[in-house]
């Protein structure tokens, strides 16, 4: 097998899991299980939520975030990835997606949909692929200032 061979080879596999790594992730989610959710990152994560605070630095504070993120949001949610892209370089990878996140209103019983745009920065440690760093953000209505949460 030429060294081009096997480097695409290597970076198809890589490819597959980080897929398999992102359908986790929404079967998580979904769960809220913020422990499990947690066993897909880096200790030294960086994230950059669509809410909350500005950064999260380490998995421990993104937990925090996810719990309160949870709280907020005690119905049953369903999240589905859409042009998931994924390049793969060595022990590093990088995805972009839109992601659809559905949920009820506890209160009202409406069903709510938003859209959010995600990039993931990814390494490979212990043979095994983890998000280090994760960006989830909404366009923003520049007149009004608010997020624009139904972009389609």
């Amino acid at each position: 097998m030429s060294t081009v061979t096997a480097q695409t080879t290597t970076s198809k596999n890589a490819e597959s899991q980080i897929r398999a790594l992102q359908d986790d992730w929404l079967k998580l989610a979904a769960t809220k299980d913020v422990n499990r959710i947690m066993s897909l990152y880096t200790p030294d994560l960086v994230a950059y939520d669509a809410v909350g605070q500005l950064r999260f630095h380490g998995k421990e504070a993104y937990a925090k975030h996810w719990e309160v993120c949870l709280a907020m949001c005690p119905g049953p949610m369903a999240f589905e990835i859409h042009d998931l892209d994924v390049a793969v370089d060595g022990n590093v990878a990088f995805s972009h997606h839109l992601l659809e996140h559905a949920g009820k209103d506890p209160e009202t019983g409406e069903d709510h949909t938003c859209w959010l745009r995600v990039t993931c920065g990814y390494r490979k440690r212990d043979g095994k692929w983890l998000i280090a760093h994760e960006h989830l953000s909404s366009p923003i209505d520049m007149e009004s200032g608010k997020a624009m949460f139904d972009a389609t």
